[in-house]
Protein backbone atom coordinates (compact mmCIF):
# COMPACT_ATOMS: atom_id res chain seq x y z
CA UNK A 1 0.00 0.00 0.00
CA UNK A 2 1.44 3.36 -1.06
CA UNK A 3 1.34 5.86 1.80
CA UNK A 4 2.22 9.46 1.29
CA UNK A 5 2.16 12.50 3.54
CA UNK A 6 -0.42 15.06 2.49
CA UNK A 7 0.68 18.64 1.70
CA UNK A 8 -1.73 19.85 4.37
CA UNK A 9 -0.02 17.83 7.08
CA UNK A 10 3.43 18.75 5.81
CA UNK A 11 2.44 22.40 6.15
CA UNK A 12 0.78 22.22 9.52
CA UNK A 13 2.93 19.77 11.44
CA UNK A 14 6.12 21.85 11.84
CA UNK A 15 4.20 25.05 12.52
CA UNK A 16 2.21 23.59 15.40
CA UNK A 17 4.84 21.15 16.64
CA UNK A 18 2.53 18.16 16.59
CA UNK A 19 3.06 14.60 15.37
CA UNK A 20 2.75 14.51 11.61
CA UNK A 21 -0.19 12.84 9.96
CA UNK A 22 0.33 10.30 7.23
CA UNK A 23 -2.58 10.08 4.79
CA UNK A 24 -3.54 6.88 3.00
CA UNK A 25 -4.93 8.37 -0.20
CA UNK A 26 -6.83 5.18 -1.02
CA UNK A 27 -8.84 4.83 2.18
CA UNK A 28 -8.58 8.50 3.25
CA UNK A 29 -7.62 7.46 6.74
CA UNK A 30 -5.15 9.38 8.84
CA UNK A 31 -2.14 7.89 10.67
CA UNK A 32 0.01 9.48 13.36
CA UNK A 33 3.69 9.36 12.38
CA UNK A 34 4.99 9.28 15.94
CA UNK A 35 5.74 5.75 17.16
CA UNK A 36 3.99 5.26 20.50
CA UNK A 37 5.21 2.70 23.08
CA UNK A 38 2.06 0.61 22.73
CA UNK A 39 -1.00 1.32 20.60
CA UNK A 40 -4.29 0.24 22.16
CA UNK A 41 -6.83 -1.72 20.14
CA UNK A 42 -9.55 0.37 21.74
CA UNK A 43 -11.58 2.79 19.63
CA UNK A 44 -13.14 6.20 20.22
CA UNK A 45 -16.12 7.81 18.50
CA UNK A 46 -16.64 11.59 18.50
CA UNK A 47 -19.33 13.77 16.93
CA UNK A 48 -19.19 16.92 14.82
CA UNK A 49 -22.03 18.88 13.23
CA UNK A 50 -21.82 19.71 9.55
CA UNK A 51 -21.08 23.28 8.50
CA UNK A 52 -24.40 25.02 7.69
CA UNK A 53 -23.37 26.04 4.17
CA UNK A 54 -20.41 27.02 2.03
CA UNK A 55 -20.75 30.69 2.98
CA UNK A 56 -19.20 29.85 6.35
CA UNK A 57 -15.80 29.23 4.76
CA UNK A 58 -14.26 32.22 6.51
CA UNK A 59 -15.15 30.87 9.95
CA UNK A 60 -12.53 28.15 9.90
CA UNK A 61 -11.90 28.23 13.61
CA UNK A 62 -15.52 27.59 14.57
CA UNK A 63 -16.23 23.91 14.05
CA UNK A 64 -19.60 23.02 15.55
CA UNK A 65 -19.14 19.89 17.63
CA UNK A 66 -19.96 18.01 20.81
CA UNK A 67 -18.11 18.89 23.99
CA UNK A 68 -16.24 15.58 23.89
CA UNK A 69 -14.87 16.36 20.43
CA UNK A 70 -13.52 19.65 21.79
CA UNK A 71 -11.99 17.87 24.78
CA UNK A 72 -10.19 15.24 22.71
CA UNK A 73 -9.19 17.66 19.97
CA UNK A 74 -7.36 19.65 22.64
CA UNK A 75 -5.83 16.45 23.98
CA UNK A 76 -4.57 15.58 20.48
CA UNK A 77 -3.13 19.10 20.00
CA UNK A 78 -5.85 20.19 17.58
CA UNK A 79 -5.09 17.61 14.93
CA UNK A 80 -8.74 16.55 14.58
CA UNK A 81 -10.05 20.02 13.85
CA UNK A 82 -7.26 20.94 11.46
CA UNK A 83 -7.78 17.73 9.51
CA UNK A 84 -11.51 18.41 9.17
CA UNK A 85 -10.81 21.90 7.87
CA UNK A 86 -8.16 20.63 5.49
CA UNK A 87 -10.50 17.99 4.05
CA UNK A 88 -13.27 20.40 3.18
CA UNK A 89 -15.34 20.78 6.34
CA UNK A 90 -16.27 24.40 5.56
CA UNK A 91 -16.85 23.56 1.91
CA UNK A 92 -19.72 21.23 2.81
CA UNK A 93 -17.67 18.04 2.38
CA UNK A 94 -18.54 16.54 5.76
CA UNK A 95 -22.22 15.71 5.39
CA UNK A 96 -24.45 13.63 7.67
CA UNK A 97 -23.08 10.16 8.34
CA UNK A 98 -19.64 10.82 6.80
CA UNK A 99 -16.52 9.75 8.72
CA UNK A 100 -12.90 10.70 9.29
CA UNK A 101 -10.78 7.86 10.70
CA UNK A 102 -7.54 8.46 12.61
CA UNK A 103 -4.98 5.89 13.73
CA UNK A 104 -2.09 6.06 16.16
CA UNK A 105 -2.84 9.46 17.67
CA UNK A 106 -2.94 8.28 21.23
CA UNK A 107 -1.71 5.46 23.42
CA UNK A 108 -5.16 4.87 24.93
CA UNK A 109 -7.16 4.92 21.66
CA UNK A 110 -5.61 3.21 18.68
CA UNK A 111 -8.49 4.26 16.38
CA UNK A 112 -10.45 7.50 16.55
CA UNK A 113 -13.53 8.07 14.39
CA UNK A 114 -15.07 11.50 13.90
CA UNK A 115 -18.59 11.25 12.49
CA UNK A 116 -20.85 13.95 11.09
CA UNK A 117 -24.22 14.54 12.78
CA UNK A 118 -25.52 16.70 9.95
CA UNK A 119 -26.52 20.33 10.41
CA UNK A 120 -27.25 21.25 14.01
CA UNK A 121 -30.82 22.14 14.86
CA UNK A 122 -32.29 21.19 11.49
CA UNK A 123 -36.08 21.31 11.40
CA UNK A 124 -38.13 19.02 9.15
CA UNK A 125 -41.59 20.44 9.85
CA UNK A 126 -44.76 18.42 10.30
CA UNK A 127 -44.58 16.68 6.93
CA UNK A 128 -41.62 14.44 7.76
CA UNK A 129 -43.23 12.91 10.86
CA UNK A 130 -39.98 12.21 12.68
CA UNK A 131 -37.37 13.90 14.87
CA UNK A 132 -34.50 14.61 12.47
CA UNK A 133 -31.97 15.16 15.25
CA UNK A 134 -32.66 11.74 16.74
CA UNK A 135 -32.44 10.16 13.28
CA UNK A 136 -29.14 11.92 12.60
CA UNK A 137 -27.71 10.57 15.85
CA UNK A 138 -28.87 7.03 15.05
CA UNK A 139 -27.39 7.20 11.55
CA UNK A 140 -24.08 8.67 12.77
CA UNK A 141 -23.68 6.20 15.63
CA UNK A 142 -24.50 3.30 13.30
CA UNK A 143 -22.00 4.43 10.67
CA UNK A 144 -19.25 4.77 13.29
CA UNK A 145 -20.01 1.39 14.88
CA UNK A 146 -19.87 -0.52 11.61
CA UNK A 147 -16.63 1.25 10.64
CA UNK A 148 -15.03 0.24 13.96
CA UNK A 149 -16.02 -3.38 13.46
CA UNK A 150 -14.69 -3.38 9.90
CA UNK A 151 -11.38 -2.12 11.31
CA UNK A 152 -11.29 -5.09 13.73
CA UNK A 153 -11.75 -2.91 16.80
CA UNK A 154 -13.28 -4.98 19.60
CA UNK A 155 -14.01 -2.28 22.19
CA UNK A 156 -14.78 1.42 21.96
CA UNK A 157 -15.88 4.45 23.95
CA UNK A 158 -18.71 6.31 22.23
CA UNK A 159 -19.65 9.95 22.46
CA UNK A 160 -23.38 9.92 23.24
CA UNK A 161 -23.76 12.68 20.61
CA UNK A 162 -26.30 14.63 22.62
CA UNK A 163 -28.82 11.77 22.76
CA UNK A 164 -27.58 8.65 24.52
CA UNK A 165 -30.69 6.57 23.79
CA UNK A 166 -30.62 7.26 20.04
CA UNK A 167 -26.85 6.70 19.89
CA UNK A 168 -27.23 3.29 21.51
CA UNK A 169 -30.11 2.39 19.21
CA UNK A 170 -28.23 3.32 16.05
CA UNK A 171 -25.08 1.48 17.12
CA UNK A 172 -26.70 -1.78 18.21
CA UNK A 173 -29.14 -1.91 15.30
CA UNK A 174 -26.40 -1.34 12.73
CA UNK A 175 -24.17 -4.04 14.23
CA UNK A 176 -26.85 -6.73 13.88
CA UNK A 177 -25.87 -9.64 11.67
CA UNK A 178 -27.69 -12.96 11.30
CA UNK A 179 -24.67 -15.21 10.84
CA UNK A 180 -25.18 -17.91 13.45
CA UNK A 181 -25.48 -20.59 10.75
CA UNK A 182 -22.15 -19.65 9.16
CA UNK A 183 -18.73 -21.08 10.02
CA UNK A 184 -17.23 -19.23 12.97
CA UNK A 185 -14.49 -17.80 10.74
CA UNK A 186 -17.16 -16.04 8.65
CA UNK A 187 -19.08 -14.54 11.54
CA UNK A 188 -18.86 -10.84 12.36
CA UNK A 189 -16.65 -9.95 15.29
CA UNK A 190 -18.29 -8.63 18.42
CA UNK A 191 -17.79 -5.00 19.41
CA UNK A 192 -18.27 -3.78 22.98
CA UNK A 193 -19.43 -0.18 23.23
CA UNK A 194 -19.30 2.09 26.29
CA UNK A 195 -20.99 5.51 26.53
CA UNK A 196 -18.91 8.62 27.15
CA UNK A 197 -20.69 11.65 28.58
CA UNK A 198 -19.39 15.15 27.89
CA UNK A 199 -19.89 18.42 29.73
CA UNK A 200 -23.30 20.03 29.65
CA UNK A 201 -25.26 16.83 30.26
CA UNK A 202 -27.68 16.74 33.18
CA UNK A 203 -25.92 13.83 34.83
CA UNK A 204 -23.73 10.91 33.93
CA UNK A 205 -26.12 8.50 35.62
CA UNK A 206 -29.09 9.76 33.61
CA UNK A 207 -27.16 9.54 30.35
CA UNK A 208 -26.01 6.00 31.15
CA UNK A 209 -29.60 5.02 31.97
CA UNK A 210 -30.77 6.36 28.61
CA UNK A 211 -27.97 4.50 26.86
CA UNK A 212 -29.08 1.28 28.59
CA UNK A 213 -32.67 1.92 27.53
CA UNK A 214 -31.52 2.43 23.94
CA UNK A 215 -29.58 -0.83 24.03
CA UNK A 216 -32.67 -2.68 25.33
CA UNK A 217 -34.89 -1.20 22.60
CA UNK A 218 -32.39 -2.08 19.88
CA UNK A 219 -31.86 -5.59 21.21
CA UNK A 220 -35.64 -6.07 21.17
CA UNK A 221 -35.83 -5.09 17.51
CA UNK A 222 -32.81 -7.27 16.73
CA UNK A 223 -34.61 -10.21 18.35
CA UNK A 224 -37.50 -9.69 15.92
CA UNK A 225 -34.98 -9.53 13.05
CA UNK A 226 -33.39 -12.78 14.18
CA UNK A 227 -36.77 -14.54 14.22
CA UNK A 228 -37.56 -13.24 10.75
CA UNK A 229 -34.19 -14.18 9.24
CA UNK A 230 -34.29 -17.75 10.58
CA UNK A 231 -34.82 -20.18 7.66
CA UNK A 232 -38.33 -21.60 7.40
CA UNK A 233 -37.19 -25.20 7.93
CA UNK A 234 -35.75 -24.15 11.30
CA UNK A 235 -38.89 -22.38 12.51
CA UNK A 236 -41.87 -24.53 11.57
CA UNK A 237 -44.86 -23.58 13.76
CA UNK A 238 -44.12 -25.91 16.67
CA UNK A 239 -40.43 -24.98 16.72
CA UNK A 240 -41.13 -21.24 16.53
CA UNK A 241 -43.71 -21.43 19.31
CA UNK A 242 -41.31 -23.39 21.53
CA UNK A 243 -38.48 -20.98 20.78
CA UNK A 244 -40.53 -17.93 21.74
CA UNK A 245 -41.62 -19.61 24.96
CA UNK A 246 -38.00 -20.51 25.76
CA UNK A 247 -36.59 -17.09 24.88
CA UNK A 248 -39.17 -15.22 26.96
CA UNK A 249 -39.00 -17.57 29.95
CA UNK A 250 -37.97 -15.78 33.12
CA UNK A 251 -38.69 -12.27 31.87
CA UNK A 252 -40.33 -10.22 34.64
CA UNK A 253 -44.13 -10.29 34.55
CA UNK A 254 -44.29 -12.52 31.47
CA UNK A 255 -46.06 -15.83 30.94
CA UNK A 256 -46.41 -17.83 27.71
CA UNK A 257 -49.05 -20.43 26.79
CA UNK A 258 -48.96 -22.56 23.63
CA UNK A 259 -52.23 -23.85 22.11
CA UNK A 260 -52.34 -26.85 19.76
CA UNK A 261 -54.56 -27.95 16.84
CA UNK A 262 -57.14 -29.63 19.07
CA UNK A 263 -57.62 -26.45 21.10
CA UNK A 264 -57.94 -24.35 17.92
CA UNK A 265 -60.52 -26.77 16.53
CA UNK A 266 -62.51 -26.74 19.77
CA UNK A 267 -62.61 -22.92 19.66
CA UNK A 268 -64.16 -23.05 16.20
CA UNK A 269 -61.27 -21.30 14.45
CA UNK A 270 -62.10 -22.63 11.01
CA UNK A 271 -60.40 -19.81 9.09
CA UNK A 272 -57.09 -20.40 10.90
CA UNK A 273 -57.29 -24.15 10.37
CA UNK A 274 -58.08 -23.72 6.66
CA UNK A 275 -54.76 -21.96 6.11
CA UNK A 276 -52.75 -24.65 7.87
CA UNK A 277 -54.43 -27.78 6.52
CA UNK A 278 -52.23 -28.09 3.42
CA UNK A 279 -49.07 -28.41 5.52
CA UNK A 280 -47.65 -31.47 7.25
CA UNK A 281 -46.55 -29.12 10.07
CA UNK A 282 -49.26 -28.59 12.72
CA UNK A 283 -50.29 -25.05 13.58
CA UNK A 284 -49.79 -23.38 16.93
CA UNK A 285 -51.26 -20.38 18.73
CA UNK A 286 -49.05 -18.60 21.24
CA UNK A 287 -50.41 -16.41 24.04
CA UNK A 288 -48.04 -14.01 25.78
CA UNK A 289 -49.25 -12.20 28.88
CA UNK A 290 -47.35 -9.31 30.47
CA UNK A 291 -48.61 -7.92 33.75
CA UNK A 292 -46.99 -4.55 34.37
CA UNK A 293 -49.87 -3.43 36.60
CA UNK A 294 -50.42 -6.29 39.07
CA UNK A 295 -52.96 -4.17 40.97
CA UNK A 296 -55.33 -4.31 37.98
CA UNK A 297 -57.02 -7.21 36.22
CA UNK A 298 -57.77 -5.17 33.11
CA UNK A 299 -55.94 -5.96 29.87
CA UNK A 300 -54.72 -2.62 28.52
CA UNK A 301 -53.65 -3.86 25.08
CA UNK A 302 -54.10 -7.11 23.17
CA UNK A 303 -51.58 -7.45 20.35
CA UNK A 304 -52.20 -9.95 17.54
CA UNK A 305 -49.31 -10.85 15.23
CA UNK A 306 -49.50 -12.81 11.98
CA UNK A 307 -47.16 -15.81 12.11
CA UNK A 308 -46.95 -17.43 8.67
CA UNK A 309 -43.58 -19.17 8.91
CA UNK A 310 -43.51 -19.77 5.15
CA UNK A 311 -45.95 -18.60 2.53
CA UNK A 312 -45.96 -20.34 -0.84
CA UNK A 313 -49.36 -18.85 -1.64
CA UNK A 314 -50.95 -22.28 -1.41
CA UNK A 315 -52.92 -23.43 -4.48
CA UNK A 316 -52.80 -19.77 -5.66
CA UNK A 317 -49.06 -20.27 -5.71
CA UNK A 318 -46.58 -17.39 -5.82
CA UNK A 319 -43.90 -16.91 -8.50
CA UNK A 320 -40.61 -18.56 -7.57
CA UNK A 321 -38.57 -15.34 -7.78
CA UNK A 322 -37.72 -14.12 -4.26
CA UNK A 323 -40.00 -16.71 -2.67
CA UNK A 324 -37.23 -17.33 -0.14
CA UNK A 325 -38.19 -14.00 1.47
CA UNK A 326 -41.49 -15.57 2.50
CA UNK A 327 -39.64 -16.95 5.52
CA UNK A 328 -40.19 -13.43 6.89
CA UNK A 329 -43.96 -13.53 6.50
CA UNK A 330 -44.18 -13.90 10.27
CA UNK A 331 -42.88 -10.35 10.86
CA UNK A 332 -46.04 -9.46 12.77
CA UNK A 333 -45.48 -12.38 15.13
CA UNK A 334 -41.81 -11.43 15.56
CA UNK A 335 -42.60 -7.82 16.44
CA UNK A 336 -45.41 -8.89 18.78
CA UNK A 337 -43.15 -11.18 20.79
CA UNK A 338 -40.22 -8.73 20.69
CA UNK A 339 -42.21 -5.66 21.73
CA UNK A 340 -43.84 -7.37 24.71
CA UNK A 341 -40.51 -8.86 25.77
CA UNK A 342 -38.92 -5.40 25.55
CA UNK A 343 -41.77 -3.82 27.52
CA UNK A 344 -41.14 -6.40 30.22
CA UNK A 345 -37.41 -5.69 30.34
CA UNK A 346 -38.11 -1.96 30.61
CA UNK A 347 -40.68 -2.53 33.34
CA UNK A 348 -43.44 -0.61 31.55
CA UNK A 349 -46.49 -0.43 33.85
CA UNK A 350 -49.08 -1.83 31.47
CA UNK A 351 -50.99 -5.10 31.09
CA UNK A 352 -50.60 -6.84 27.71
CA UNK A 353 -51.83 -9.97 25.98
CA UNK A 354 -49.87 -10.92 22.86
CA UNK A 355 -51.28 -13.56 20.52
CA UNK A 356 -49.23 -15.24 17.80
CA UNK A 357 -51.10 -17.49 15.42
CA UNK A 358 -48.44 -19.49 13.67
CA UNK A 359 -48.83 -21.73 10.69
CA UNK A 360 -47.12 -22.71 7.52
CA UNK A 361 -49.52 -21.64 4.84
CA UNK A 362 -49.57 -24.74 2.79
CA UNK A 363 -52.61 -25.29 0.61
CA UNK A 364 -52.47 -28.71 0.13
CA UNK A 365 -35.38 3.38 31.71
CA UNK A 366 -38.49 4.18 32.68
CA UNK A 367 -41.37 2.10 34.01
CA UNK A 368 -44.31 1.04 31.89
CA UNK A 369 -47.42 0.31 33.97
CA UNK A 370 -49.65 -1.64 31.64
CA UNK A 371 -51.10 -5.12 31.12
CA UNK A 372 -50.29 -6.53 27.68
CA UNK A 373 -51.60 -9.60 25.91
CA UNK A 374 -50.01 -11.10 22.81
CA UNK A 375 -51.87 -13.54 20.53
CA UNK A 376 -49.72 -15.13 17.82
CA UNK A 377 -51.30 -17.57 15.30
CA UNK A 378 -48.51 -19.60 13.63
CA UNK A 379 -48.90 -21.72 10.49
CA UNK A 380 -47.42 -22.59 7.09
CA UNK A 381 -49.21 -21.89 3.78
CA UNK A 382 -48.37 -24.78 1.43
CA UNK A 383 -49.98 -26.53 -1.57
CA UNK A 384 -50.96 -30.17 -1.22
CA UNK A 385 -53.86 -32.57 -1.75
CA UNK A 386 -55.22 -31.44 1.63
CA UNK A 387 -54.90 -27.72 0.96
CA UNK A 388 -57.79 -25.28 0.81
CA UNK A 389 -58.94 -24.70 -2.77
CA UNK A 390 -60.03 -21.40 -4.35
CA UNK A 391 -63.79 -21.20 -3.91
CA UNK A 392 -63.89 -23.17 -0.65
CA UNK A 393 -65.98 -21.74 2.21
CA UNK A 394 -64.76 -21.76 5.82
CA UNK A 395 -66.36 -20.61 9.08
CA UNK A 396 -64.56 -18.25 11.45
CA UNK A 397 -64.72 -18.27 15.24
CA UNK A 398 -67.45 -15.60 15.31
CA UNK A 399 -69.67 -17.71 13.03
CA UNK A 400 -69.17 -15.71 9.83
CA UNK A 401 -68.50 -17.69 6.68
CA UNK A 402 -65.70 -16.77 4.26
CA UNK A 403 -65.38 -17.66 0.59
CA UNK A 404 -61.66 -18.20 -0.04
CA UNK A 405 -61.16 -17.12 -3.66
CA UNK A 406 -57.41 -16.56 -3.29
CA UNK A 407 -55.40 -18.85 -1.02
CA UNK A 408 -52.51 -16.36 -1.11
CA UNK A 409 -54.66 -13.92 0.89
CA UNK A 410 -54.18 -16.14 3.92
CA UNK A 411 -52.93 -13.69 6.54
CA UNK A 412 -56.33 -12.09 7.00
CA UNK A 413 -57.84 -15.54 7.62
CA UNK A 414 -55.62 -16.41 10.56
CA UNK A 415 -55.91 -12.87 11.93
CA UNK A 416 -59.72 -13.06 11.79
CA UNK A 417 -59.89 -15.92 14.29
CA UNK A 418 -57.07 -14.51 16.44
CA UNK A 419 -58.85 -11.14 16.67
CA UNK A 420 -62.06 -12.86 17.76
CA UNK A 421 -60.18 -14.73 20.46
CA UNK A 422 -58.27 -11.63 21.61
CA UNK A 423 -61.54 -9.83 22.35
CA UNK A 424 -62.51 -12.56 24.83
CA UNK A 425 -59.99 -10.92 27.20
CA UNK A 426 -62.04 -7.69 27.01
CA UNK A 427 -58.97 -5.54 26.29
CA UNK A 428 -59.19 -1.75 26.28
CA UNK A 429 -57.28 -1.63 22.99
CA UNK A 430 -56.56 -4.17 20.24
CA UNK A 431 -53.66 -3.93 17.78
CA UNK A 432 -52.98 -6.40 14.98
CA UNK A 433 -49.89 -6.26 12.81
CA UNK A 434 -49.05 -8.28 9.75
CA UNK A 435 -47.02 -8.38 6.57
CA UNK A 436 -50.41 -8.44 4.93
CA UNK A 437 -50.45 -6.90 1.44
CA UNK A 438 -48.11 -5.99 -1.38
CA UNK A 439 -50.49 -3.10 -2.00
CA UNK A 440 -49.22 -1.22 1.05
CA UNK A 441 -45.69 -1.41 -0.36
CA UNK A 442 -46.96 0.10 -3.60
CA UNK A 443 -48.70 2.89 -1.66
CA UNK A 444 -46.05 3.79 0.92
CA UNK A 445 -42.86 2.00 -0.06
CA UNK A 446 -40.42 1.52 2.81
CA UNK A 447 -41.03 4.92 4.41
CA UNK A 448 -43.86 4.04 6.77
CA UNK A 449 -46.17 1.29 7.96
CA UNK A 450 -49.81 1.67 6.96
CA UNK A 451 -52.17 2.14 9.91
CA UNK A 452 -55.93 1.72 9.92
CA UNK A 453 -57.81 2.58 13.10
CA UNK A 454 -61.33 3.24 14.35
CA UNK A 455 -60.03 5.25 17.32
CA UNK A 456 -58.52 8.74 17.15
CA UNK A 457 -56.62 8.44 20.43
CA UNK A 458 -54.89 5.22 19.39
CA UNK A 459 -53.86 6.76 16.09
CA UNK A 460 -52.51 9.90 17.78
CA UNK A 461 -50.41 7.84 20.20
CA UNK A 462 -49.02 5.59 17.46
CA UNK A 463 -48.27 8.56 15.20
CA UNK A 464 -46.29 10.24 17.98
CA UNK A 465 -44.55 6.95 18.78
CA UNK A 466 -43.36 6.78 15.16
CA UNK A 467 -42.05 10.34 15.37
CA UNK A 468 -40.01 9.50 18.48
CA UNK A 469 -38.56 6.25 17.15
CA UNK A 470 -38.05 7.31 13.52
CA UNK A 471 -40.07 4.23 12.54
CA UNK A 472 -42.88 6.15 10.92
CA UNK A 473 -46.53 5.26 10.38
CA UNK A 474 -49.12 6.71 8.02
CA UNK A 475 -52.88 6.61 8.46
CA UNK A 476 -54.89 4.89 5.74
CA UNK A 477 -58.69 5.05 5.16
CA UNK A 478 -61.08 2.64 6.82
CA UNK A 479 -64.10 3.56 4.71
CA UNK A 480 -67.25 1.43 4.60
CA UNK A 481 -66.67 1.44 0.84
CA UNK A 482 -63.86 -1.11 1.30
CA UNK A 483 -65.81 -3.29 3.73
CA UNK A 484 -68.69 -3.44 1.25
CA UNK A 485 -66.35 -4.96 -1.34
CA UNK A 486 -65.49 -7.79 1.03
CA UNK A 487 -69.06 -8.56 2.09
CA UNK A 488 -70.31 -8.93 -1.49
CA UNK A 489 -69.76 -12.68 -1.81
CA UNK A 490 -71.60 -15.24 -3.94
CA UNK A 491 -71.32 -18.17 -1.54
CA UNK A 492 -70.63 -16.79 1.95
CA UNK A 493 -70.88 -13.81 4.30
CA UNK A 494 -67.49 -12.55 3.20
CA UNK A 495 -64.92 -13.00 0.45
CA UNK A 496 -61.22 -12.96 1.26
CA UNK A 497 -60.41 -10.75 -1.76
CA UNK A 498 -61.94 -7.50 -2.98
CA UNK A 499 -64.58 -7.30 -5.66
CA UNK A 500 -62.67 -4.73 -7.71
CA UNK A 501 -59.02 -4.03 -8.52
CA UNK A 502 -57.07 -1.50 -6.47
CA UNK A 503 -56.98 -0.53 -2.81
CA UNK A 504 -55.77 -3.96 -1.73
CA UNK A 505 -54.46 -2.89 1.67
CA UNK A 506 -57.71 -1.00 2.36
CA UNK A 507 -59.98 -3.90 1.42
CA UNK A 508 -57.87 -6.19 3.63
CA UNK A 509 -58.44 -3.82 6.55
CA UNK A 510 -62.14 -3.72 5.65
CA UNK A 511 -62.21 -7.51 5.86
CA UNK A 512 -60.57 -7.55 9.31
CA UNK A 513 -63.02 -4.92 10.56
CA UNK A 514 -65.77 -7.55 10.22
CA UNK A 515 -64.21 -9.40 13.17
CA UNK A 516 -64.04 -6.40 15.51
CA UNK A 517 -66.86 -6.10 18.03
CA UNK A 518 -68.90 -2.97 18.57
CA UNK A 519 -67.12 -0.47 20.81
CA UNK A 520 -63.72 -2.19 20.51
CA UNK A 521 -60.83 0.27 20.03
CA UNK A 522 -58.81 -1.30 17.26
CA UNK A 523 -55.78 -0.60 15.10
CA UNK A 524 -54.52 -2.63 12.13
CA UNK A 525 -50.89 -2.18 11.02
CA UNK A 526 -49.90 -3.42 7.56
CA UNK A 527 -46.12 -3.74 7.82
CA UNK A 528 -45.36 -5.47 4.52
CA UNK A 529 -43.61 -2.38 3.14
CA UNK A 530 -41.30 -1.87 6.12
CA UNK A 531 -40.46 -5.49 6.90
CA UNK A 532 -37.33 -5.50 4.75
CA UNK A 533 -34.50 -2.97 4.49
CA UNK A 534 -32.07 -2.55 1.62
CA UNK A 535 -30.41 0.81 2.25
CA UNK A 536 -33.42 3.01 3.00
CA UNK A 537 -32.73 3.19 6.76
CA UNK A 538 -28.95 3.65 7.09
CA UNK A 539 -28.66 2.28 10.62
CA UNK A 540 -30.45 -1.00 9.87
CA UNK A 541 -28.34 -2.47 7.08
CA UNK A 542 -29.63 -5.01 4.59
CA UNK A 543 -32.16 -7.68 5.53
CA UNK A 544 -35.33 -8.02 7.56
CA UNK A 545 -35.90 -4.94 9.68
CA UNK A 546 -37.86 -5.99 12.76
CA UNK A 547 -40.05 -2.91 12.32
CA UNK A 548 -42.21 -1.63 14.04
CA UNK A 549 -40.97 -3.15 17.34
CA UNK A 550 -39.66 0.08 18.88
CA UNK A 551 -42.76 2.04 17.84
CA UNK A 552 -44.98 -0.52 19.58
CA UNK A 553 -42.92 -0.24 22.77
CA UNK A 554 -43.13 3.56 22.62
CA UNK A 555 -46.91 3.28 22.11
CA UNK A 556 -47.11 1.11 25.24
CA UNK A 557 -45.03 3.65 27.18
CA UNK A 558 -47.13 6.62 26.12
CA UNK A 559 -50.40 4.78 26.80
CA UNK A 560 -49.11 3.83 30.25
CA UNK A 561 -48.22 7.44 31.03
CA UNK A 562 -51.63 8.61 29.84
CA UNK A 563 -53.47 6.04 31.96
CA UNK A 564 -51.43 6.74 35.08
CA UNK A 565 -51.36 10.51 34.57
CA UNK A 566 -47.57 10.59 34.73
Amino acid sequence: MFIKMSPLCRAFAPRHRIPRLIVDRVTKRFFGSTILPAISSKGLVLGVYAAPDKTAKGLQGEISSTSLFQHFDAKFNGILGRTLVGTGYFDGNFKKGKLRVFHGLDQEYGTVIVVSLGVRGGVDGDLEKWDSQKENVRAAAGAAAIALRDLYVTEADVDTLGDAESAAEGSILRLFSYDELKHKDKRKRSLRLHPLVGEGHSSKTSSNDRWSRGVTLAEGQNYARSLMETPANLKVPKVLADRIASDLAGAPGLSVTIRDEKWVEDKGMGAFRAVSQGSDEPLRLVEISYTGRPDSKDVDVAVVGKGITFDTGGISIKPSLHMDLMRGDMGGAASTAASIWTASKLGIPINLIGMIASAITVYGCCSILIWLAGIIPIAENMPSGKATRPGDVVRAMNGKTIQVDNTDAEGRLILADALCYAQEFKPRHVIDLATLTGAIRVALGNAAAGVFSNDEEMWALMSDAGIQTGDRVWRMPLFQHYADEMTDSLLADLNNVGKYAGGGSCTAAGFLAQFIGKGCKWMHMDIAGVSENKSEVPYLGKGFSGRPTRSLVEFFRQLSMKQTGS
